[in-house]
């Protein structure tokens, strides 16, 4: 896999790091702070990251004892494309999506271990509790209170191209070593994002070559690298990513695995707001400029305003679905759109 042009990265600032003292110092931090941090050695002491450190093979070893014997999900690249897993020349996929069973994947990857043509093979967002017995009880995070998604991330040398993910994000080193790179939620319109619907992974993600950027066809990629992070995990650090930042992230070793923690701070029966931007698109993108103002003007009155005289003068009785949202009338809002969706 190509180095990315230490004239660009090496001159980012630093994700910081921080010192960690136990679970309640973490979670003090997690609610105080909407920055992203490093913990490193937060996760040392993990029987995975101790495998790892022996051998990729005992790593391996270490998650196969422990796999349950369904199908996983994997995508694998072409050698050609240097571990980025992206869009082809037409728009579709640099790489094909299979289901094959752990120990037959594995097999592949020891097979291309130390190949310089050898394709790129990942495992994404893998749930610990659905595809291993006792992985998550052995290897985990304390995160108090908080209910979180517990996914491991597998393959060999990979780029992943920057994109985010609405909830918040704690990413774990597991075996071998990543490098991301952050940027603030509001450096979108730098970043040069492709579509949102046919996407790699369910996100729009930046179209620009981090290893190779074209600062012709995108002159606002300096602007978004003027407000980047980047930090080098090693197995056993962490990172905080809060929600909505845009992260690229790469595999650097021939091996490694990541376990990763979502979490939502908003109640799980309120809606996905990427839901009702694909809604905007279909029923308010094409209108005529001055009704698009009108719904501008009106969704910053009902929704991102939503001050007090929205509804001061309506019965607090009365005000239905402009009162304070409960799962009841989240409930409704979700049964009167499929009713007119259906339509």
């Amino acid at each position: 896999m190509a180095e990315a042009d230490p004239t660009i990265f090496k001159a980012l600032a630093l994700v910081p790091e921080v010192t960690i003292t136990d679970a309640a110092a973490l979670d003090a931090l997690l609610r105080e702070t909407d920055r992203p941090f490093v913990v490193r050695g937060l996760v040392a002491d993990w029987p995975l990251v101790q495998a790892g450190r022996r051998s990729n093979q005992e790593a391996r070893s270490y998650l196969l004892e422990r796999h349950r014997d369904v199908p996983f999900a994997v995508s694998v690249g072409s050698p050609a494309s240097g571990g980025r897993l992206f869009y082809n020349d037409a728009m579709g996929m640099n790489f094909h999506m299979l289901r094959a069973k752990l120990p037959e994947i594995f097999a592949k990857i020891d097979a291309n271990e130390g190949r310089a043509d050898a394709p790129p093979i990942y495992l994404a967002s893998i749930d610990m509790h659905e595809y291993f017995d006792g992985l998550h009880e052995a290897n985990h995070v304390d995160l108090g209170d908080r209910t979180s998604l517990a996914s491991i991330w597998m393959g060999t040398r990979t780029r992943i191209a920057a994109h985010n993910d609405v909830p918040n994000n704690l990413a774990c080193v597991a075996v071998g070593r990543r490098r991301f790179t952050l940027f603030p939620r509001e450096q979108f319109r730098n970043l040069y994002l492709g579509p949102i619907d046919n996407t790699p992974a369910g996100r729009a993600i930046s179209m620009v070559d981090f290893h190779a950027p074209d600062f012709e066809a995108h002159p606002r990629f300096r602007e978004a690298l003027a407000h980047a992070q980047t930090v080098e995990l090693e197995a056993g650090d962490a990172l905080y990513i809060p929600a909505l930042w845009w992260h690229h992230v790469e595999g650097l070793e021939p091996f490694n695995i990541l376990v990763n923690y979502w979490w939502r701070e908003t109640p799980r029966w309120l809606g996905q707001p990427q839901d009702a931007l694909n809604h905007a698109l279909l029923s308010i993108r094409e209108l005529p400029d001055d009704q698009k103002a009108y719904w501008r003007d009106l969704f910053d009155y009902y929704v991102f305003g939503n001050a007090d005289d929205v509804t001061a003068h309506i019965p607090e009785e009365g005000r239905s679905i402009l009162a304070p949202l409960t799962p009841e009338s989240a409930g409704r809002i979700r049964a009167f759109l499929l009713r007119q969706l259906s339509l």
